[in-house]
């Protein structure tokens, strides 16, 4: 529904076209509604369908509307308005008029010269003054810029879209680049077809490589005209391409085999999303049985390709020599100057996001935050990564990504590359052994928790909930931005200071949400515990979706421990941070127990580093078993 659509998106005879995957069960929908006060029947009052746009995508949507409504036997009346004098504005004389004298045969109504001023939801209001009744309305107006587009202080054409030059990029100069449907060639100007955005793809990929690799950009040469075939819903189609205008069955076997000959550019699923699915080999001359054990390995033309990439980047060119990149031996020599390795902790996980090099960063803090909350300095690390069949090419890419996000956390860390292991399988997997020294320090420990003990949480909660959203298409965008703002705080500050003021003890908080974790501080210090709810920091969207019952599916497991739970007031299970107590987090934040006295030194040295939120206090504990209270 775009353009003029967008303002009666709300009408219940209003229909959007887009997305097409639920285009077919509103209709069977609104269809169903109308069919209770016997509209559509055979001997009844007709369905009124409106297609409004009386370009391209107008005229096959209502011709495909009527024969669809036909075929279903759904009595109905449709009609075409157009705000152009004639429909199919830049079209062949003749292509007007095969398909003016089609809609003529079937009977659909055709008024061009006049706009639609109002809607309702029973009628649309013309601009001549005539109102239309009507059942379902489906808006075609042609494209219009994005919400996105109008609220930016880049230079625009007059059509209100994005202005680029001919290297599609902002005439403004910045390193903006825009193609398709948000863009408009100022010295060529096109159609917004998807003949010329697929065009555009391509030459819009190599300008940004070329852009940051500081190389001349290369102009984008628009065809001059391209091949249209209008389906008409009834076994034909509607040919127009330069002075040729035709119509038949053949124009539709013509479409049909340019339509599927493309799609199938398209249907190779094989790599290399971080989360595919099954994969399937890499070409049709590979065995369909991929090898177990350590024929399962990814191939050393895979690991040297993405090794050499991050030797010649900034990733790999620091002042850490990351042995994983030089000589391959069986095993990593610890280098006795770092310190007495007397931590290990190993982590990973299945990526939850499709940006490779995001997961290799949230993989590696996720990993070293085991370690910071013991109160140690790791030193080194190995990797461990699963990556879906596909060819090596997409594999090395992949990988690269993967441990450039890594290494940028690592650098960061000053914690060194040792070497790792790769294997082929059905999903990515990533993940780390780390290593680390306490310099001779004491371990910080889960134990130790003291009546009178604050707690203090350093991120919010909501990760695990959030991250479940997603493929669900729940999650917002602006939630997504603070998610990942969130998850890449590393701990090793936070972890630093609870050591530095003598705090009681500290755990991360990860896989078990709050409440499993602090279980674990409770049981090795046979202490108990208040927590304050609604103190407790949510990320922004988890209220929302947790009341819409999104939740991990790890979830409902860290509820076990309820029954060890007190709530002084059940309305408080209501509220979301009841549920974010049992929310697996993902790059969680720390759990610290210190003294009321040693607060405002974890005020003063918290900065933007980590956030000090006070969320309850230890308790001594009356039975054998610790228990959890909840209050207000």
């Amino acid at each position: 529904m775009p353009a003029g659509g967008d303002r009666w998106r709300d009408v219940p005879c209003c229909i959007p076209i887009k997305p097409m995957a639920t285009f077919r069960q509103q209709l069977a929908e609104r269809l169903d509604s109308l069919r209770e006060s016997d509209r559509g029947i055979s001997g009844q009052s007709p369905v009124r369908a409106v297609v409004v746009g009386g370009g391209a995508a107008g005229v096959e949507i209502c011709l495909c509307l009527e024969a669809i409504l036909r075929r279903d036997g759904v009595a109905a009346e449709v009609s075409l308005v157009d705000s152009r004098p004639a429909i199919l504005g830049g079209y062949l004389p003749g292509t007007i008029r095969r398909v003016t004298d089609e809609l003529s045969r079937r009977g659909i109504r055709l008024r061009s010269g006049v706009r639609v001023e109002a809607v309702n939801a029973e009628s649309l209001q013309l601009s001549d003054g005539e109102e239309l009744p009507v059942d379902i309305v489906i808006w075609s107006t042609g494209a219009a810029p994005p919400r996105l587009i109008q609220h930016t202080d880049l230079p625009k054409a007059d059509d209100g879209f994005l202005a680029v030059d001919r290297n599609l990029q902002s005439t403004s100069g910045y390193p903006v680049f825009a193609v398709g449907d948000s863009a408009s060639l100022i010295h060529s100007p096109v159609a917004k077809s998807g003949v010329y955005a697929v065009r555009e793809g391509p030459l819009l990929w190599e300008n940004l490589s070329r852009f940051l690799r500081n190389q001349p950009l290369k102009p984008y040469p628009p065809q001059p005209g391209f091949l249209s075939l209008l389906a008409d819903g009834d076994g034909g189609a509607f040919l127009n391409y330069k002075r040729i205008a035709a119509s038949g069955r053949w124009c539709w076997k013509y479409k049909d085999h340019i339509d599927r000959k493309f799609m199938r550019m398209f249907q190779d699923y094989r790599p290399m999303a971080t989360q595919t699915a099954a994969a399937t080999p890499a070409d049709e001359s590979a065995p369909q049985m991929r090898c177990r054990g350590c024929g399962g390995k990814a191939g050393a033309n895979v690991l040297n390709a993405a090794f050499e990439r991050l030797r010649d980047s900034d990733a790999g060119n620091t002042q850490i020599k990351h042995r994983a990149f030089e000589a391959a031996e069986d095993a990593a020599r610890l280098d006795p100057q770092s310190g007495t390795p007397d931590l290990i902790s190993v982590d990973f996980f299945q990526p939850f996001l499709d940006d490779p090099w995001f997961v290799g960063r949230i993989a590696a803090l996720n990993s070293l935050s085991d370690l910071w909350a013991t109160g140690g300095r790791p030193t080194g690390a190995l990797a461990t990564v699963q990556l879906p069949v596909g060819s090596p090419q997409q594999q090395s890419e992949l990988l690269a990504h993967l441990l450039a996000g890594s290494l940028a956390e690592f650098n960061a860390a000053n914690v060194e590359l040792l070497g790792g292991h790769t294997i082929e399988g059905a999903e990515l997997s990533i993940g780390f052994t780390v290593i680390g020294t306490l310099d001779g320090q004491q371990p910080l420990q889960k134990a130790g928790l003291k009546p009178g003990d604050l707690l203090v949480l350093t991120k919010p909660l909501g990760t695990g909930t959030l991250l479940a959203g997603i493929p669900q298409a729940h999650t917002r965008a602006n939630w997504v931005d603070q998610l990942q703002h969130v998850m890449l705080k590393p701990n090793r500050k936070a972890a630093e200071v609870a050591r530095s003021i003598g705090a009681s003890a500290i755990t991360d908080v990860t896989g078990f949400g709050l409440a499993g974790h602090l279980f674990e501080m409770l049981d090795a210090s046979g202490a108990s515990a208040e927590l304050i709810l609604q103190s407790i920091p949510l990320i922004d969207g988890f209220a929302e979706l947790a009341a819409a019952g999104i939740e991990s599916t790890l979830a409902p497991a860290n509820q076990a421990i309820t029954d060890r739970i007190t709530v002084e007031n059940h309305a408080l299970t209501k509220l979301p941070q009841w549920a974010a107590l049992f929310d697996p987090q993902t790059s969680g934040g720390l759990l610290i127990a210190l003294s009321p006295t040693r607060l405002p030194e974890l005020h003063n040295a918290s900065s933007d580093a980590f956030d000090v939120s006070v969320i309850g206090r230890v308790t001594a504990t009356a039975t054998d078993m610790p228990q959890l209270t909840i209050t207000a």
